[in-house]
C-alpha cells in the first residue's frame, strides 16, 4: 500500500465563534421567546387549573356557592343547558348534567391545567386541550363577535404551538420529564 493511501486527514477544530453548543439545541433558540412562552404556557395552564377549581368548589367567580361540585352541583349543565347555540345546541343539551360530562370535562380541567403548569406531558396536553376548545367553540357556533373565528381557536392553536416548541423546557419540568425511560419509549408523553 501507498503511503499515501493510508494518509488520515485531519481537519481542524472550528473557529472558537463557530463552535456547536454542546447538547441538542432548544426548538426556540431565542431566550427571550421561550421566556414569553412559558409565560403563555403558566398563563393558559392557570386558566384551565382555575377553571377547575371554581367549579369543584364554586369559588363565586363563574360558579356560585351552591353550584359547586363538591355540592352536588353539575360543571357542565348551567352552560350546556343555557348558553350554546347554533347547529350542534341540541346535542349539547343533550348530555348537559350527565355524570361521564361532568367526568370528563373536570378531569379534562384538571389534567391539562397541570400539565400545562408544570411542563410535562405537553402533547398530551397540547392536543386534549386543542380538542376540549374546539368542542367549547362548536358549542356557541356562530360566535358572537366574528363569523367564526374566537378566543377558544386561537388558544386550540397556541396550545400546539406549545407542545410544539417543547415550551414546557423552560420555567417547567419538561427537560427532566423528556428524560424519564418511559416518555423516551413514548414520544407522545413527551
Amino acid at each position: 500500500m501507498s503511503e499515501k493511501a493510508t494518509e488520515v486527514r485531519t481537519i481542524p477544530p472550528p473557529a472558537r465563534g463557530d463552535r456547536a453548543p454542546a447538547g441538542p439545541r432548544p426548538v426556540v433558540a431565542s431566550s427571550a421567546a421561550r421566556g414569553v412562552l412559558a409565560a403563555v404556557r403558566l398563563s393558559i395552564g392557570w386558566i384551565f387549573l382555575w377553571a377547575f377549581l371554581d367549579k369543584l368548589f364554586g369559588l363565586g367567580f363563574a360558579t356560585p356557592a351552591e353550584g359547586a361540585w363538591v355540592n352536588g352541583g353539575s360543571p357542565t349543565e348551567g352552560y350546556l343547558t343555557n348558553a350554546v347555540s347554533g347547529p350542534f345546541a341540541e346535542l349539547y343539551r343533550s348530555f348537559a348534567g350527565a355524570l361521564w360530562a361532568d367526568v370528563l370535562f373536570m378531569a379534562g380541567l384538571l389534567g391539562i391545567g397541570t400539565a400545562l403548569l408544570l411542563g410535562i406531558g405537553m402533547r398530551v396536553a397540547a392536543a386534549t386541550g386543542a380538542l376540549l376548545l374546539v368542542l367549547m367553540w362548536t358549542a356557541v357556533l356562530p360566535p358572537q363577535t366574528n363569523p367564526f373565528m374566537d378566543d377558544h381557536i386561537v388558544m386550540a392553536l397556541t396550545v400546539v404551538l406549545l407542545a410544539l416548541t417543547d415550551a414546557g423546557d423552560t420555567a417547567g419540568l419538561g427537560g427532566w420529564w423528556s428524560r424519564l425511560g418511559i416518555v423516551r419509549r413514548l414520544p407522545v408523553l413527551r
